[in-house]
């Protein structure tokens, strides 16, 4: 009885425990595999939310880039093809990016950065100097470029006229000349003083004893005196013979300084330095960061639509120096002005270039790594050579 008993048990409740074990089984394995697909379906919803993310910097579409002329950082060739060195770090970073772009023209800088304000184009690139004003209004890569303002002058001689002609109206000079004047004045009313009694030459009616006089110490201080008239008291003689001997050597230092003056502008020229702007006529390019320079330094500069205008004016003597980025002038001289306007050996004013993008824009952060990486190639040292002769 008790084998049968065992294996009646054996026969049905290890079926039955079989057969639980098998379910319970089952439905871990279910389980499992419903936990797993969940989680891979998770990870690809993840992966795909950041690949989305990421193609969502850029609008899917082909990009719009704004550019202006201006050699050698934007330049366009009769077939409408763009090269520079703006346009080529932008098809560098383009490439790296993996951007479709069309390119977009405006006519300078100023509606540059208006219509990229107002999202005319995705990004602008050309010489674009970083400031603060442009900066409340749009946003800027990380800098590709420093420099700084130039001065370019014309090689032609000064003109000896031109020169005399500024000498003798200049503050100095009129404070100089009145100086001597008054100072004549003087000594003829005292001389007239002294001999009006005693003299017949300057004597008679006030009017015309006092102009003898005068006339008489003007004579005497340009040493034009015939020496047919003079005074012959001892007070008048006196301050003769002193005003005789100051008015020789005021004359000899004031003659030696202007000629100085004259001599020093015709070898060294108007302009060698930034302090000699404000004593000349000076011009710039319309529209751009170096009037806000020059309004604080006080000049009030002559404006051109283009850089060449601005140069020719150099040349007709128009102007008397021009101020603007030391690059971009120093291509344009190579180039059309090499045998009549020269650069300066000085800079000022440093500034930056960079691209201009929308307000807000969530690609920025690549573009400043992709301009970062470009520029810190050894293509960009190639770039810099190819347009400026430049071994940075």
């Amino acid at each position: 009885m008790m084998v049968v008993s065992l294996g009646v048990f054996n026969a049905s409740g290890g079926n039955e425990w079989l057969r639980g074990a098998l379910r319970y089984v089952r439905a871990v394995l279910i389980a499992l595999a419903a936990f797993g697909a969940s989680a891979i379906s998770g990870g690809n919803v993840y992966g795909q939310g950041l690949q989305q993310a990421d193609g969502q910097d850029f609008p899917q579409r082909e990009l719009v880039i704004g550019t202006k002329e201006a050699p050698p950082f934007a330049m366009k060739d009769a077939d409408g093809n763009w090269s520079g060195i703006s346009i080529d770090l932008w098809r560098e970073v383009a490439q790296r990016l993996g951007l479709k772009y069309r390119l977009g023209e405006e006519p300078n800088v100023q509606k540059l950065i208006e219509a990229t304000s107002r999202g005319d184009y995705d990004v602008s690139v050309a010489a674009i100097t970083i400031t603060a004003e442009r900066e409340r209004i749009v946003d800027f890569s990380q800098p590709f470029y420093d420099t700084g303002l130039g001065i370019a002058v014309s090689v032609n001689s000064v003109s000896v006229w031109r020169e005399i002609i500024r000498t003798m109206i200049s503050a100095g000079f009129l404070q100089a000349a009145g100086a001597l004047i008054g100072i004549s004045l003087l000594v003829g009313a005292l001389v007239w003083l002294f001999e009006r009694r005693h003299n017949e030459d300057f004597g008679g009616p006030l009017g015309r004893g006092l102009g003898a006089s005068i006339w008489w110490s003007a004579e005497a201080m340009t040493q034009a005196s015939t020496g047919h008239r003079g005074p012959i008291t001892i007070a008048g003689r006196a301050l003769a013979i002193v005003w005789m001997v100051v008015s020789i050597i005021t004359i000899a230092v004031f003659t030696a300084s202007v000629t100085s003056a004259l001599t020093t502008r015709q070898m060294r020229g108007l302009v060698n330095g930034v302090e000699d702007l404000s004593g000349v006529r000076v011009g710039t390019l319309a529209n751009s960061a170096t009037i806000s320079f020059l309004d604080g330094e006080r000049i009030k500069p002559r404006t051109f639509s283009q850089v060449a205008d601005g140069l020719k004016a150099l040349e007709t003597g128009s102007i008397d120096a021009f101020v603007y980025d030391k690059p971009l002038l120093a291509w344009t001289v190579e180039q059309h002005f090499s045998s009549t306007v020269q650069i300066l050996d000085v800079d000022f004013e440093p500034q930056s270039y960079g691209f201009a993008i929308p307000l807000g824009r969530a690609y920025r952060k690549e573009i400043d790594v992709a301009v970062l990486q470009a520029i810190h190639d050894q293509r960009w040292r190639r770039i810099l050579f190819q347009y400026l002769g430049e071994k940075r």
